[in-house]
């Protein structure tokens, strides 16, 4: 049912993308974090009857049982937004580090994309921090060369912003609330936003109770900044992502697999890297590193997980459609529409939602 690198379905009738489209009002897009991690709302969706409760997150322990296990992406934000000028006409550059290519050279975004061109030179922090354009990509895609004296990540701690998605318009006042507690790899352009709602304490008390927590990383690149410009979702091409599953990870998994118990992922990052390892082993989940570009949508045949903790994501978006295929889409609108009357809060600073 799903071939080609499990993207494209062959021989089913095509999905349109407007069937993912909802109405929003732009007052329940949530612009700063709670003051508290895990006082968000929990709308629990149960994916066979379509049932829905309403809670709050700190109550998530109400929800899991012994011998389950919970799947947490550890990958760290970069401070990855640079504003700098372009050496020779003093125009204002914005830059958007996306992934590291090898050594100092960088994909990036880059606004206004048209201003920088292979040769072109631009110059951040009075000069601390010099790139030049190596290469062009489509949609705003630049591989910059940088150069700098000292090591490269505290300078970008010096120069750089932390990458707040586009429509949240907020100043945000502490930098780690865009990063999860148990963010160690760096290497993300956005943070993977279903784990901001844990603290310390609360995987403490998650841990006490006999259920186990794993981590594996997805660096979340260029693909969280694209919209879905097509019609139908079959032609949307997803953009590809680093991901690695250590050997201890892929064990734990596997033996919580084997016992009976459940998989439960936070987040579609977890979700999309195990699925992409099941995918590649059989159905198994085995120590893997490699890139992904894995797009998981109504008739996806999931092999790893068997729950996900999750944010309310935007209309038409691959995340939504993510969320369909494993609730299904009819349960999952109706979900997101009592949401938006229940005003609960959406994206990346908003409430969860846990599909058990």
């Amino acid at each position: 049912m799903l071939l080609e690198n499990g993207n494209k379905k062959i021989g089913m009738k095509k999905v349109k993308v407007e069937e993912f489209d909802f109405n929003l009002p732009e007052e329940l897009i949530a612009q700063t974090p709670l003051a508290e991690r895990t006082e968000s709302r929990l709308m629990v969706l149960d994916k066979k009857t379509g049932a829905i409760t309403h809670d709050v997150f700190k109550n998530i322990t109400s929800f899991l049982q012994p011998g389950d296990c919970l799947v947490l992406n550890d990958t760290k934000v970069l401070p990855a937004r640079l504003y700098g000028t372009k050496e020779d006409t003093g125009a204002k550059i914005e830059v958007l580090l996306l992934r590291q290519e090898e050594g100092d050279r960088w994909e990036t975004l880059v606004k206004p994309a048209k201003r920088i061109k292979a040769g072109s030179q631009v110059t951040f922090g009075d000069g601390r921090l010099q790139a030049v354009c190596v290469e062009e990509k489509e949609h705003g895609g630049r591989v910059l060369e940088f150069s700098y004296e000292g090591i490269f990540y505290e300078v970008l701690d010096e120069l750089g912003e932390m990458p707040l998605p586009p429509y949240i318009k907020e100043q945000l006042e502490e930098k780690d609330r865009y990063q999860t507690v148990f963010a160690k790899e760096r290497g993300s352009a956005a943070a993977p936003t279903a784990g901001l709602h844990f603290t310390e304490e609360l995987l403490e008390e998650i841990r006490g109770m006999g259920v186990h927590t794993a981590f594996l990383t997805l660096h979340v690149g260029l693909g969280t900044f694209r919209p879905v410009s097509v019609d139908t979702i079959e032609e949307h091409e997803m953009h590809a992502e680093f991901y690695h599953v250590s050997e201890g990870t892929a064990r734990l998994i596997q033996q919580v697999k084997e016992a009976g118990g459940r998989i439960i992922s936070v987040g579609t990052t977890s979700t999309r890297t195990l699925e992409t390892v099941a995918r590649d082993h059989d159905g198994r989940i085995e120590a893997a590193s490699g890139w992904t570009d894995i797009f998981i949508y109504p008739g996806f045949p999931f092999q790893a997980i068997d729950g996900m903790i999750t944010n309310f994501h935007l209309p038409k978006s691959t995340l939504i459609m993510l969320v369909s295929a494993l609730a299904g889409k009819e349960h999952v609108m109706k979900a997101y529409h009592e949401a938006v009357d229940e005003k609960y809060r959406f994206f990346s600073f908003g409430d969860a939602m846990l599909i058990k």
